[in-house]
């Protein structure tokens, strides 16, 4: 896919920016918590998954088009991507209601049916 020749680059360090500052975050509030370390865990899988998916993205927009096959190439890394994006979801989804949870356990205000 044609880009311009910084494009790519700027994406890479942005994303990467982003994803380590999420990264350090989810490690700090973990070891501070101590509590629902399965929750922290599908956050960090989630990251991790997401980190994996934007690889594979990248790696797709990044085949010149003159390649023999660019199509086929291109597809079958989009839906790579796609596939790790989906899990990385599926773990976020769980990792947060793992988090509600705890807090519906913990929270003395609510009442349990």
């Amino acid at each position: 896919m044609p880009l311009e020749e910084e494009v790519i680059t700027l994406v890479i360090w942005g994303f990467t920016t982003i994803m380590v500052l999420a990264a350090f975050t989810i490690l700090f509030l973990w070891a501070n918590s101590k509590e629902n370390s399965l929750a922290y865990g599908l956050m960090l899988s989630h990251l991790m998954l997401l980190v994996i998916a934007f690889l594979f993205f990248v790696d797709a927009i990044s085949i010149p088009y003159i390649h023999p096959m660019a199509s086929e190439e291109i597809s079958l890394r989009l839906g790579l991507a796609g596939v790790m994006w989906a899990f990385s979801m599926i773990c976020l989804m769980i990792g947060i209601i793992r988090f509600s949870k705890v807090r519906q356990e913990n929270n003395p205000l609510l009442v349990k049916r």
